[in-house]
């Protein structure tokens, strides 16, 4: 049988002239952390200090034992970051250039030393670049030039911090006559039987031995001859259970086994789990313009989705139970689809396998982000080898259900000035509708393939026209207040999002001995998007007086104001389902401790925006909204049976008073929105008065005037604490009442975030992580609105 050996001890990192120990899997940056090189980069000012890391060559080494007992053996690296020399015993043994894709080496009958030379990222960008020409990008760092992670690079929500090294495992494979090269299933269901195509290949070292493979699954076995180095095994599962996306059904899993034999002697194993489900993307023209639904299992849905970032900077210490950590909590709020972002990687099997279980839909992007990519070589055939891999390897997952070719360059083509710039040179559309449409039709022809996002479709309408196909919203936050939102009802909403500082307790962390501020020194460097400060200050001076000096207050209210911008967009688009037919906030992780438009801060805190995503993206919302004949409350039921009841709206004064009420049944079908009309006598106006929507525990307000015209009362509510709990008992309105859990102690968590109470009303909030409950700590971590100051 094939023997694989894992090298993960006895690497060394040459630095100035000596020698450092260093983890693989890791980086560079780790190593030097970890030998006290380096300073934490990603707290304080750090970040600049370290620059010089990612301007120099670097040097692994370990000693390679010989290999004894089978006719050949190979030196595997799953992943290498990024342009690196592999050597032993100064014996060239090949050059990588592709952060990307695993390389193999033959090593057989060599031993000695093993050294892995990397180049400086910087230095070979620059380079392809002096080679093929400038190309615009959105930002100045020449990411688009190799195959690299490109937020390595810096973005508008991370750090500049270029990193090299050995990031993923590296084994010997030693094997005698054959080995699996690659499996390729294809999964499909037909009248309820599962049906796994499983096409094989192989390496030889003996070309004469006759193989077969026998493969296994749902208790179905069967065998197959291997024709030279290739051959097809087919199996039918009869009365298959179906995969389910979360909160439509289970999410059973098979486990396949292949055995590839030499006279029924095993060689190799290949295992994966798998799901059986069907998936369309339904792109047909209407009259509203051109859709953009998925459907499961013949189910349309609508995608309630986040965007994923890669959750460290340094992506080789995510572990398998961080995943884990991070995929349900945006399970919990409520999300059931993840779009994997192109300016990323393609992550690791532990976070598909964690969707997988979850019932977590994947949305994955190929690594194309904000810029114009040259098509020439060495770029062209690395693009192509890294898509055959990764779309291979990926495949057994039930949950990966679009290939998607890039994030906004076709958008940035048309419209942010690229088309004069490059005056007809490539700038990555032949690998968009080109080069990975085909790899994706010829390996994976089960999964839809879209050329970007946003992308309309054709280029016979803009590409990112709202009518057709998916949409970006970033006028909204660039430019716009949230109610912008509500102008118009795009097909599939890909990207949008509101921004707010992490959490008090992450910022604390990330900022050691700084008084924090808005505009201190530290908060600033953790604040990465293009005048991001002032965008937050003019999107709350929509709605609030800007607390000019107090900072817990302008914590606060930024956090407010991220969790109702979002609510706005989803809301509204969500209550015109089917038209629309999905929403992918940006975004559910972050990197590092920063201000962004995150849900789960750097330090893995849920801010309030992730427990207002409990209520927006939970199977039945409540909401009021604006119409042309008025206003209406619309249930939108997602669950899979119909919701009906009583709606009682009332309409009230800011000082506790019911002006007129009344209770109106309404039904809404399963999958499906209904819309009740507000009588005109409860239409509230002016500041003073606004409209309160119940119907089986869910509330909907509407507030007619922004929140600095509102006369609100002085908040006056009563505070009781228990084991585990503190309750919050309302006298007067008190408008989003937030416990800030982690200013209780950083290891607590709060399980609610934003509440309004109406006179008399009562809440009690879960806490974890406090050991010590006290009252008067309680009342001093809850915030609220108050009267304008």
């Amino acid at each position: 049988m094939l023997q694989a050996t894992p090298l993960t001890e006895g690497w060394i990192l040459r630095h100035e002239g000596g020698a450092l120990p260093a983890v693989v899997p890791g980086c560079v940056h780790t190593d030097l952390l970890a030998a006290g090189v380096i300073p934490d980069p990603l707290l304080g000012r750090n970040e600049t200090e370290v620059a010089w890391v990612g301007r120099r060559e670097w040097t692994y080494e370990r000693d390679l034992a010989p290999a004894n007992g089978h006719e050949q053996t190979d030196l595997v690296f799953d992943g290498l970051d990024t342009v690196a020399e592999v050597l032993l015993d100064g014996r060239l043994l090949g050059r990588t250039r592709n952060m990307h894709r695993s390389y193999r080496f033959d090593v057989t009958g060599m031993s000695g030393r093993l050294a892995v030379r990397f180049v400086s990222a910087y230095a070979e960008a620059e380079a392809v670049r002096g080679k093929l020409g400038e190309r615009p990008a959105a930002y100045a760092e020449p990411y688009q030039y190799l195959r690299k992670m490109a937020c390595s690079f810096g973005w508008d929500w991370g750090p500049t911090l270029v990193t090299a090294g050995i990031w993923r495992p590296v084994r010997l494979e030693r094997w005698s006559t054959a080995r699996i090269a690659r499996v390729r299933p294809l999964l499909s269901v037909e009248q309820g039987v599962g049906v796994v195509e499983l096409a094989v290949e192989v390496e030889r070292a003996r070309v004469e031995a006759p193989l077969s493979v026998e493969a296994s699954v749902g208790g179905v076995r069967t065998r197959a001859a291997i024709d030279g180095t290739s051959g097809t095994v087919r199996l039918e599962v009869p009365d298959v259970r179906l995969w389910w996306p979360r909160g439509y059904g289970e999410q059973p899993l098979y486990d396949v086994e292949l055995t590839l034999l030499h006279e029924d002697r095993p060689l190799d194993v290949w295992r994966r789990r798998v799901g059986f489900r069907t998936v369309e993307l339904d792109r047909s023209a209407d009259e509203h313009g051109t859709g953009f639904t998925f459907v499961l299992n013949g189910q349309r849905l609508f995608a309630r989705g986040v965007n994923w970032i890669p959750d460290d900077v340094f992506p080789s210490r995510i572990t398998r139970e961080r995943y884990r950590e991070r995929l349900e909590q945006a399970a919990d709020a409520g999300v059931d689809l993840v779009r994997i972002w192109g300016g990323g990687i393609y992550e690791s099997e532990d976070f598909y396998d964690a969707c997988d279980e979850l019932g977590l839909l994947v949305w994955q992007d190929f690594p194309f982000a904000c810029a114009a990519y040259p098509e020439e070589q060495p770029l062209r055939g690395e693009v192509e080898a890294e898509a055959r891999e990764n779309v291979v390897r990926l495949m057994p997952h039930p949950s990966l259900v679009l290939w998607n070719g890039n994030n906004e360059n076709l958008w940035g083509f048309r419209d942010w000035g690229w088309e004069t710039r490059l005056a007809g040179d490539s700038w990555g559309e032949g690998y968009y509708l080109g080069v990975l449409p085909r790899v994706v039709a010829e390996l994976d022809p089960t999964r839809p393939y879209t050329a970007g996002s946003p992308w309309s479709g054709s280029w016979e309408h803009h590409p990112n026209d709202p009518a057709h196909g998916t949409h970006h919203s970033w006028e909204v936050w660039n430019r716009l207040d949230y109610a912008g939102y509500r102008d118009d009802v795009p097909r599939f909403v890909a990207e949008f999002g509101w921004q707010a500082p992490p959490a008090y307790a992450t910022l604390a962390r990330a900022l050691p001995g700084e008084e924090l501020a808005a505009d201190s020194p530290g908060v600033l460097h953790h604040q990465k998007a293009d005048d991001g400060n002032g965008k937050l200050r003019r999107g709350l001076e929509h709605h609030f007086a800007v607390p000019e000096e107090d900072f817990d207050r302008w914590h606060y209210l930024m956090q407010v104001n991220q969790a109702r911008a979002v609510a706005a967009g989803i809301e509204h688009w969500r209550s015109h389902w089917p038209v629309c037919a999905g929403t992918v906030v940006w975004q559910l992780n972050d990197c590092w401790p920063v201000t962004s438009w995150a849900a789960v801060d750097g330090d893995g805190r849920e801010k309030p925006l992730f427990h207002e995503l409990r209520r927006l993206y939970a199977d039945r919302l409540l909401t009021v909204q604006e119409r042309e004949r008025g206003l209406v409350s619309a249930a939108v039921n997602q669950a899979g049976e119909p919701w009906s009841g009583m709606l009682r709206l009332r309409r009230m004064s800011v000082d506790g008073e019911v002006i007129g009420e009344t209770e109106v049944p309404f039904r809404a079908a399963r999958r499906a929105v209904v819309e009740v009309a507000v009588p005109g006598e409860l239409d509230p106006v002016g500041p003073k008065e606004f409209l309160v929507a119940d119907a089986d525990g869910l509330r909907a307000l509407h507030f007619p005037s922004p929140d600095r015209e509102i006369p609100y009362p002085r908040p006056e509510f009563d505070v009781s604490v228990a084991p585990g709990a503190v309750t919050v008992t309302a006298r007067t309105l008190v408008r989003d009442l937030l416990l800030q859990a982690d200013r209780l102690d950083p290891a607590a968590r709060a399980d609610r975030g934003l509440v309004t109470l109406l006179p008399g009303e009562r809440v009690t909030i879960g806490v974890s992580g406090w050991e010590t409950p006290d009252a008067d700590a309680a009342r001093s971590a809850l915030y609220c609105l108050e009267p304008s100051r």
